[in-house]
């Protein structure tokens, strides 16, 4: 999949979603859906059009609270079909009106024919652009635009907002469901202090990055992928205040693995269901009897989940 920084103009034309696509959630997948298939039909380079930053950060000054890396979103487009993306920094295009957006971007940069953006879809300076302006403009150059309607999952549309909200509450199942995979990430694997080695449960450790929006601090059953295989986890995630840390930390503790050691590595911890709150235990004895009583809890959570 080729991705390009720039307004760097395409030498084909395209079929392009739409979208900063936080999440490639279940209605990102049927927007970007929508043009890999237009796309094939009509043959157009399948594209995307997104953002290196939420525009909230540049106009809001808010801080950054992603659901997936980048890098992530980007693995997640090329196995939907996407040929070509198009990775801007909105401060380069926020003041662009929306006029000029569909004739100088859509029509002279990516070489549109189709378009396709969810039903929400704001664009061109202050967002003044919607999804009803979008396919008036874009008939004057022969674009085709199709927005994706809502989706809806327990009575509620499936959003960004939505999702990181369930995530800052432990609901992790909720919000997988509405991914439609997993919530999880992928972090490097660093030394620690090593004690739960010395409690017989040696832990994978983990520094939470700066930029994801934060779960709820507790213990996770969890999924933790090594070279294509999976292994059951139990997940902790937050500030240990048992032992204390200075830093939230993600750590994985796998009931089942008994394989070389893992420092350096960069590995995928899915969070499966939320197990029990951060608490504060009062011996390491008694915190250790809980990370027990917790993977046995996980290998039946993973098993069902495994199925």
């Amino acid at each position: 999949m080729r991705v390009i920084t720039k307004l760097t103009p395409s030498d084909r034309p395209t079929s392009t979603a739409l979208g900063y696509f936080d999440g490639v959630h279940k209605g990102h997948r049927a927007v970007i859906k929508e043009a890999v298939e237009t796309a094939e039909r009509e043959d157009l380079v399948p594209s995307v059009f997104t953002l290196q930053q939420s525009p909230r950060t540049v106009l809001r000054g808010e801080k950054s609270c992603n659901i997936l890396t980048t890098e992530k979103k980007l693995g997640i487009l090329s196995s939907l079909g996407v040929e070509q993306v198009w990775l801007i920094d909105f401060c380069t295009i926020k003041d662009i009106t929306a006029e000029s957006f569909v004739s100088d971007i859509l029509k002279g940069v990516f070489n549109c024919r189709h378009v396709s953006c969810g039903f929400n879809y704001h664009f061109g300076a202050g967002a003044k652009g919607s999804g009803e302006i979008l396919d008036e403009m874009c008939r004057s150059y022969d674009i085709s635009v199709l927005a994706r309607p809502r989706i809806i999952m327990g009575d509620k549309p499936v959003s960004s907002t939505r999702i990181r909200e369930c995530i800052r509450h432990g609901e992790v199942r909720r919000a997988g469901q509405m991914l439609g995979e997993p919530y999880g990430f992928e972090l490097p694997v660093i030394h620690g202090r090593e004690l739960g080695r010395k409690l017989g449960t040696p832990t994978l450790n983990m520094k939470f990055p700066e930029g994801l929006v934060r779960p709820l601090f507790g213990a996770y059953a969890s999924a933790v992928t090594i070279d294509g295989k999976s292994f059951c986890g139990v997940t902790d995630i937050g500030v240990k205040p048992t032992v204390g840390s200075d830093e939230v930390l993600c750590e994985t503790w796998m009931p089942d693995y008994t394989g070389e050691e893992l420092y350096g590595r960069t590995l995928r911890i899915d969070l499966i269901d939320f197990l029990r709150p951060e608490v504060r235990f009062s011996s390491v004895e008694e915190l250790q009897r809980e990370i027990l009583k917790n993977g046995e809890t996980a290998k039946e959570i993973y098993s069902t989940y495994r199925k």
